[in-house]
């Protein structure tokens, strides 16, 4: 039984489908093995055992008459908590929402549960999602499951934790500045940055206020599992119009470029002096891509199309605009001029302010960025890059609203804590889709992610990629002890 619980999404629902395990049975060990591990983790922080068994019997009933099955019919999952679910409790990770019990679902997770997932749970995060480290004054710290000293990354830390520690089928999280792509690089599990404006995010609580209607630059949802096919599986689902967009707008992504490694034209961009890369990460990396190169498919090295400094003086006072963060009567010029200089190099520039004519004046700097993209992934499918420039570090809750105390350490040397955001940027402030899978471990027993940017709604092309990497490389790998 404990081998289920750490198969793929899909293969859940086929087991409950085929009657090899009753949706119920299902749900039970899940609770069973969040009372016995979570306690070392503390990944999922709200329950709703009640309603969850209710519906796990509702779906093994629909099984026993015949009736059609959804996609995930009777598997459990776990939601982030910064995501509405009708009757629970969602905070955001914030003590200011803390008593906030939804009405209502989000879209995405209404989707879910129309394919048939049964929501017992919702995971941790950081408040407002504005760390790479999951921890609240609401549910506490989450540790990483292959070592607890360490964090899980962030924002959607909880969902990777779970997933990692065979706590629940599926997870589903948001993204703006690497809330999927650090925590599933950290965990060792999979996870999809969606192409922006792709998966409704109606019913999300991050940094604003519950009912919040307008949408908010650069930020996606998407799945986080432990195998490639879970990616594949969420985004069927997941993507498509919203609720106002629904009557006249259709979504058809486009196939994956290629089905098999030997068919990509691989792109890599692996280190780069503006963000230097642990070299035992790089190591890892760069064995990946022999790998590839072995399979057959055409790789070249090289840097992207817009450089990450470049990149970076973009990306930095878009996403403050857009998180709220920037609150003075500063201009633009002073932003980009501070966030460029070696001496921001430690934090936001958070006390800076950009009216809507600056912000203008970004994205349509951004929309040639864009371009440059566009016009690079005529002649390579994929781009393989970092995560981040290191693996899981150690705890550190030091107060730090300007990202300008903590550091990190490598190569022996420690850097920003900042440049946690820099192997993130090209992908968000391009509205790329990014997926991210398990390459290996280092010395110390951590994992290690890829980082695989496919063209804008190209998101399949991403997806098939990772699948047939785990096909050479293997893929998730459980942690000891879980």
């Amino acid at each position: 039984m404990t081998d289920l619980a750490f198969r793929s999404a899909g293969q859940l629902a086929a087991a409950v489908a085929a009657k090899e395990v009753s949706s119920v049975e299902l749900l039970d060990h899940y609770l069973a093995r969040v009372e016995q591990l979570d306690p070392k983790v503390n990944a999922i922080v709200a329950r709703d055992e009640e309603g969850a068994r209710a519906a796990a019997l509702e779906a093994d009933r629909t099984v026993s008459r015949g009736e059609p099955l959804g996609r995930l019919h009777g598997v459990p999952v776990t939601i982030k908590d910064s995501l509405e679910v009708a009757g629970m409790r969602t905070t955001g990770g914030s003590a200011r929402w803390g008593e906030h019990v939804s009405t209502s679902d989000a879209e995405s997770v209404a989707r879910l549960k129309n394919e048939g997932a049964i929501v017992f749970g919702k995971s941790n995060m950081p408040p407002d999602a504005r760390d790479w480290q999951t921890y609240n004054e609401v549910y506490g710290t989450t540790n990483n499951p292959w070592d607890p000293t360490r964090g899980p990354g962030g924002s959607s830390g909880g969902s990777a934790a779970a997933l990692a520690a065979g706590l629940t089928g599926l997870e589903l999280g948001g993204d703006s500045a690497g809330s999927i792509r650090v925590p599933a690089h950290f965990c060792g599990v999979y996870g999809l940055r969606t192409s922006f404006g792709i998966v409704p995010r109606y019913g999300s609580v991050s940094g604003h206020a519950p009912g919040t209607l307008a949408d908010f630059d650069m930020a996606v949802l998407g799945p986080l599992g432990r195998h490639a096919d879970d990616l594949d599986l969420g985004l069927d689902i997941l993507a498509g119009a919203d609720h106002d967009r629904a009557p006249a707008w259709r979504l058809e992504l486009p196939a994956a470029r290629s089905t098999t490694l030997r068919g990509f034209r691989v792109a890599a961009w692996l280190e780069d002096p503006f963000c230097p890369v642990d070299s035992e990460l790089a190591a890892i990396m760069q064995a990946t891509l022999e790998a590839v190169r072995a399979e057959g498919a055409v790789v070249v090295e090289g840097e992207g199309p817009v450089g990450l400094e470049e990149t970076m003086a973009l990306y930095e006072p878009l996403l403050m605009a857009q998180s709220g963060l920037v609150e003075s009567d500063e201009s633009y010029a002073g932003l980009v001029d501070l966030a460029a200089a070696e001496g921001a190099a430690g934090g936001f520039a958070s006390n800076l302010t950009v009216s809507f004519r600056e912000w203008h004046a970004l994205d349509e700097r951004r929309q040639h960025s864009r371009r440059r993209w566009s016009e690079f992934f005529r002649d390579a499918d994929v781009l393989l890059c970092p995560v981040t420039p290191t693996a899981a570090f150690p705890h550190d809750q030091q107060p730090d609203p300007t990202w300008s105390v903590r550091t990190l350490q490598v190569n022996g040397a420690n850097r920003p804590y900042r440049d946690m955001l820099t192997w993130m940027a090209p992908s968000a402030v391009n509205h790329l889709p990014a997926a991210v899978a398990p390459v290996g471990t280092t010395r110390d027993g951590l994992p290690v992610g890829i980082q695989v940017i496919a063209p804008y709604l190209n998101d399949r092309t991403a997806v098939q990629f990772v699948r047939c990497l785990a096909e050479v490389i293997g893929g998730f790998r459980r942690p000891p002890g879980f």
